[in-house]
């Protein structure tokens, strides 16, 4: 989450607009949101494409192989999930910080969403997790590159099958004979060795995808969001197909994974002589968090899937901090989760000894 660290904002007929900067003298007030808690779950899927070879008609006569694919075909499957929370402007809760020289307030911080981060200290740094890179795949083989003079010169496909397939047993025959040392031309250390073996495999590798056809492997992430504003009890999340991964949840092609909320009425404290016991505007003031504790489950279908505890900022109140605590006689820093929008850290210094 990019900061933008804010010094000074200017207030002019209630319209309130923000500097990207330090240490200029803030005129009237600083506007700001305080955060409600969005869950993102990244659901790692698994992606199986497969192309048919230009042999596959022949595979069952010339390698004995029954059941191979004629047609193409990509299909899904769910590896598994992760979930993380993230915190966004929550746009019924704006409030206006009396910035003026009554208060000792040198720095506001808030994110490029508006919401409230820390004033008068270094705000909490969110890690997100790093975006999934998968492995480099080696280089795809291509047939061709290992069909010798008589396959490419052949007049059919059904000669060039017949001919692969005799390649491919000769290959298979050079192998055995090398590991049993029985070959013509043995190599002369386990290195050598090693690489002939190496060099007949890739051979065979490449003139078997002529019958057997490719497989490729990706593995993908999607992101669903989602933002629990109530209790649910199995509310719809999204759907999956085995033919198109994740679809709308309205596509009734795939199949449904539902979401249930649970709220645990838990909330963290909050130190009585920190809160404000005056009457405050409804807009102004030094406002924070106290979010709710709610418990979270995934169904696939009527299976539990995977369930998850968490602070939601909605789930909890919201209160006034006191107003003196920024008094000209204290320097007061406070550091908010950028999340949940709760006090994380608060230090009070007297200026006046």
């Amino acid at each position: 989450m990019k900061n933008l660290v804010l010094a000074s904002l200017l207030l002019a007929s209630s319209v309130c607009s923000v500097f990207a900067q330090r240490g200029k003298e803030v005129a009237e007030g600083t506007g700001y949101y305080l955060p409600r808690t969005e869950l993102q779950f990244t659901v790692k899927i698994e992606k199986t494409s497969y192309t048919p070879g230009d042999f596959a008609i022949y595979a069952e006569k010339y390698m004995k192989m029954r059941d191979v694919p004629m047609k193409g075909s990509v299909t899904y499957r769910i590896l598994g999930l992760d979930i993380n929370s993230i915190g966004e402007r929550d746009t019924s809760k704006f409030y206006v910080l009396p910035t003026d020289n009554k208060h000792n307030i040198q720095t506001v911080d808030i994110d490029e969403d508006g919401v409230l981060l820390a004033i008068n200290a270094e705000p909490k740094e969110v890690t997100l997790p790093e975006p999934f890179r998968p492995a480099p795949k080696p280089a795809a083989l291509n047939p061709r590159d290992y069909m010798n003079e008589d396959v490419l010169s052949a007049g059919s496909s059904a000669k060039m099958a017949e001919l692969c397939a005799l390649e491919i047993y000769d290959i298979r025959d050079s192998r055995s004979m090398l590991n049993k040392g029985q070959a013509d031309f043995m190599p002369t250390d386990g290195e050598q060795l090693r690489i002939m073996l190496k060099n007949l495999d890739m051979q065979e590798s490449a003139l078997m995808q002529l019958f057997a056809g490719v497989t490729v492997k990706d593995t993908l992430e999607a992101v669903v969001k989602f933002v629990p504003t109530k209790v649910a009890d199995k509310q719809l999340l999204f759907r999956f197909s085995k033919w198109m991964g994740i679809t709308d949840a309205d596509d009734l092609g795939g199949n449904p994974y539902y979401i249930s909320v649970e709220d645990k009425h838990i909330t963290p404290s909050i130190q009585e002589d920190l809160l404000n016991k005056k009457k405050v505007k409804d807009n102004g003031g030094f406002y924070v968090n106290l979010p709710g504790k709610i418990k979270v489950t995934l169904y696939k279908g009527n299976d539990q899937w995977a369930a998850y505890e968490l602070y939601a900022a909605q789930f909890g109140t919201t209160v006034p901090l006191d107003e003196e605590l920024f008094d000209k006689k204290l320097f007061t820093s406070i550091v908010l989760n950028p999340v949940t929008g709760n006090l994380e850290s608060i230090e009070i210094e007297n200026t006046k000894k």
